[in-house]
């Protein structure tokens, strides 16, 4: 007998054949065993998480025609680098009125609802690094010329990443990419008015219903994003004007743009009306400069400014392994000298505290940003090995 659904998944993963698909996902609940109930935000459509060898997926049940439109947007973002969820296929089968169909996305290891962001007192130094994380989602789309159509609170996640948060693209229903053309100055515009609108209502929701902490501002919120996005974005896009003797100043420029996380795929030189100078207007392309850089060098995956934070470790590196060696070392040398005598060795020592579910590179930084607090305090370097017993002696037991 042929089967009443149809699916298409990538390779690398089940084929979820043995999941209750003649049911709603909403009737699952004591019906399937791979049911896994986690955080998670609100959202228009009913959404299931199952369990696949401590892998777990997101399913959320929509009508065909929308599902199979937001799974090719993912894979699109996808393409682009983007921070967005994974998409991963999805099961198209019969409806009562019109055919529907069930998305199916990784689940964002490590992620945040907004929800536990806002309303949980001990994450609450986090909420103005969600709204910072929100203006650079929207930025890092706009560059690579892609309309939301949705940015809300509850279409997005976040990540701890060294001390800030990442923010990631959930719901991908209303996003296009204008490939062959650079997304227009209206369009930019009534996204940052959908953003207005979704997150002063979500944040003045939370208020009405009194799980709002007082000392939270949500009517200012969606102003401060706006404002954040408007500087960010005339900082990558700015053009200057540099003299024709002043060539240094564009890896100045580029610099200054990879401090922000920015990569830089082009240099565009051209004449002013003055012979002697030069308009200068640089291409980004994504904001994972770092996490790229250090990937490749070490093959450990880290987001953003945790891998700023590394990086600036295996720098420091590179500079006294030359210095010790009276020759310039590779930063690929120090890259893998650092993880062989330091990275490694230190989250040996912390395997008391790392757990499966633990993102290690967070640890990692949280331990730098400890040993540099003893350091202060020594006013010397007091060395790894004397900063994680100090963590594990007086920070990892609170």
């Amino acid at each position: 007998m042929d089967k009443p659904y149809s699916t298409s998944i990538r390779p690398g993963h089940p084929d979820f054949s043995d999941l209750p698909w003649h049911l709603p996902v909403t009737s699952w609940k004591g019906v399937c065993e791979r049911l896994e109930e986690v955080p998670r935000g609100i959202s228009r459509h009913p959404v299931a998480f199952v369990n696949y060898a401590n892998v777990l997926y997101s399913l959320k049940e929509m009508p065909s025609e929308i599902v199979e439109m937001e799974y090719s947007n993912l894979v699109r973002l996808e393409e682009l680098k983007l921070p967005a969820v994974s998409p991963v296929g999805y099961v198209l089968k019969p409806g009562r009125v019109r055919p529907q169909g069930v998305l199916i996305t990784r689940y964002l290891d490590f992620s945040i609802p907004f929800r536990s962001l806002f309303i949980g007192t001990r994450l609450v130094q986090y909420q103005k690094h969600l709204l910072d994380a929100i203006a650079g989602l929207l930025v890092q789309l706009h560059l690579a010329e892609v309309y939301w159509g949705d940015c809300s609170l509850s279409n997005t996640l976040f990540r701890r990443d060294a001390g800030a948060l990442q923010a990631y693209l959930v719901d991908a229903e209303t996003a296009e990419v204008y490939s062959e053309q650079e997304i227009s100055p209206r369009l930019r515009h009534d996204d940052l008015l959908i953003m207005d609108d979704n997150i002063s209502g979500e944040l003045a929701d939370l208020a009405a219903e009194g799980l709002l902490p007082a000392e939270v501002p949500h009517s200012d919120a969606s102003s401060y994003i706006r404002l954040r996005y408007q500087r960010l974005w005339e900082e990558i896009t700015v053009e200057q004007v540099i003299n024709r003797s002043e060539h240094y100043r564009i890896q100045e420029r580029i610099r200054a743009l990879n401090e922000l996380g920015f990569s830089v795929g082009d240099v565009a030189l051209r004449n002013t009306l003055q012979g002697d100078q030069l308009r200068l207007r640089v291409f980004v392309t994504d904001r994972n400069f770092h996490h790229d850089q250090l990937q490749t060098l070490t093959g450990i995956e880290a987001e953003e400014r945790q891998a700023q934070k590394i990086m600036n470790e295996i720098q420091e590196l590179k500079a006294s392994l030359s210095q010790d060696n009276n020759r310039s070392v590779s930063l690929s040398a120090a890259a893998y000298h650092w993880l062989k005598t330091i990275y490694e060795p230190t989250l040996v020592r912390l395997e008391t505290v790392v757990k499966s579910d633990f993102d290690t590179a967070e640890l990692y930084c949280q331990l730098l940003e400890h040993k540099w607090y003893l350091s202060e305090k020594a006013r010397r370097d007091v060395g790894h090995m004397s900063a994680v017993d100090d963590y594990l002696e007086n920070i990892a037991t609170l």
